[in-house]
């Protein structure tokens, strides 16, 4: 991490009005909670996470989908936001109009203190019918659920399909309205700030590339070379837990 650079970008921050912080899959990876590249572990080591991830996989086998997703939101439960949610969450304070769009499916931001973040790819906290669409309760907070073995899904208030995971599976278009959110504050933004996300994914890896059009500042911060490389205004490689409490320090010291 370049002190140099950290300091470019504090400036940028510091004299911006709009901001859209982007966060992928990196940012969370902190706290501990495991990637889709990540191999599962203890009872799940036997599948493969995409193939769990998907419309068909709940279709065939409610139980084992429902099952391997309540382990996950467990063991979001158990993670804590790092310090780069924290420093996210201070950009916030101290920019006129911030928006936080995350690729994750946890709740670290919201933990941390981000009053709305946009969820491109749904959240485990939002299950819903899979029929009907009726939002349903997450579920109380527990230890792992049955050993991390199938569970039944329950069943929905209003018409008794089963509830499904609140999130964007694979094959599945990601939420129109949370999309249209993201682009048009990418469009008009003064600086994006990209964070832990491999810029793989789309058409959430078009957002930074959004802004870059636009004319906005685009800061990345990821500890290795992502294909956003060439289009970032500044790379600031390293840990989002160091390098973003470096960058709010320089742009807001106390």
């Amino acid at each position: 991490m370049e002190h140099g650079a950290v300091e470019a970008a504090a400036a940028l921050l510091a004299r911006a009005r709009r901001v859209v912080v982007f966060t992928g899959a990196g940012m969370s990876a902190e706290s501990g909670v495991p990637t889709f590249r990540d191999a599962l572990t203890g009872l799940w080591h036997r599948y493969d996470p995409q193939s769990l991830a998907t419309p068909q996989a709940f279709a065939a086998d409610p139980d084992l989908v429902w099952g391997w997703y309540e382990w996950r939101r467990s063991a979001v439960r158990r993670a804590r936001p790092n310090a780069g949610h924290l420093a996210v969450a201070a950009i916030e304070a101290h920019v006129p109009q911030p928006l936080v769009v995350t690729q994750n499916v946890d709740d670290l931001h919201e933990r941390a203190g981000s009053p709305d973040p946009v969820h491109l790819h749904g959240s485990l906290f939002a299950p819903r019918c899979c029929a009907c669409a009726h939002p349903a309760p997450a579920g109380a907070d527990a230890d792992e659920p049955a050993g991390g073995r199938r569970l039944p899904p329950p069943r929905c208030v209003r018409c008794c399909a089963p509830v499904r995971p609140g999130v964007v599976w694979f094959g599945e278009a990601l939420p129109q309205a949370a999309l249209d959110t993201a682009a048009t504050a990418a469009a008009d933004c003064d600086v994006l700030l990209t964070v832990g996300t491999s810029a793989l994914v789309y058409p959430a890896a078009e957002i930074p590339r959004t802004a870059a059009r636009a004319g906005a500042a685009v800061v990345q911060v990821n500890p290795g070379p992502t294909p956003l490389d060439p289009v970032a205004t500044l790379n600031l490689r390293g840990p989002a837990a160091e390098v973003l409490p470096a960058v709010v320090g320089a742009a807001w010291p106390d």
